[in-house]
């Protein structure tokens, strides 16, 4: 357990999902997860499980469905290299220049914590979000998943902290 916190609920499954309004656009979901900010209640990540839903295989055109959550609200879809990204996943189909539905790629991000690490992130504030965007699909695409956690109170110096890295992260 991290300095500061202390754990207050067994380990909790959330799960989501987000969907595309309009085919190939970004669309992003609030997940509410009703924590006591009076009482200094934050929830700790350990782990993530992402399901984007394939893209269209189309003959001649590239297509991708990109998926991220994060701590905070985001314009555009987000990968680990931004610090309130909590994972990310994506599937691309590479078809350009061929005459079939080309070659699939998946690659996935932050779904565990790294070896000797507690936990994967912390969430200080009342939500977290989920997005998801596709290119070169002929249909909607969206993204369900699973966050795995638990409840835990921080020190007063620890919770500011944590409250204050994760605004100014947005």
């Amino acid at each position: 357990m991290p300095k500061g916190l202390s754990q207050t609920s067994a380990p909790l499954v959330i799960s989501f999902s987000v969907n595309e309004a309009v085919v190939n656009t970004f669309a992003q979901a609030q997940i509410d997860v009703q924590l006591n900010v009076l009482d200094r209640e934050i929830l700790v990540v350990t782990g993530v499980d992402l399901d984007v839903l394939p893209p269209d295989g189309r003959a001649g055109t590239d297509t991708r469905v990109r998926g991220s959550i994060s701590s905070t609200s985001r314009s555009t879809i987000g990968d680990i290299g931004d610090t309130n990204v909590i994972a990310s996943a994506r599937d691309d189909i590479r078809a350009a220049d061929f005459l079939d539905s080309g070659v699939g790629f998946s690659t996935k991000f932050g779904e565990t914590p790294a070896i000797g690490m507690d936990y994967l992130n912390i969430i200080a504030t009342n939500n977290f979000f989920a997005q998801i965007e596709g290119a070169g699909n002929g249909g909607t695409k969206g993204m369900t998943g699973r966050l795995y956690c638990y409840r835990a109170v921080a020190d007063a110096a620890t919770f500011a902290a944590l409250v204050q890295s994760e605004l100014l992260s947005a």
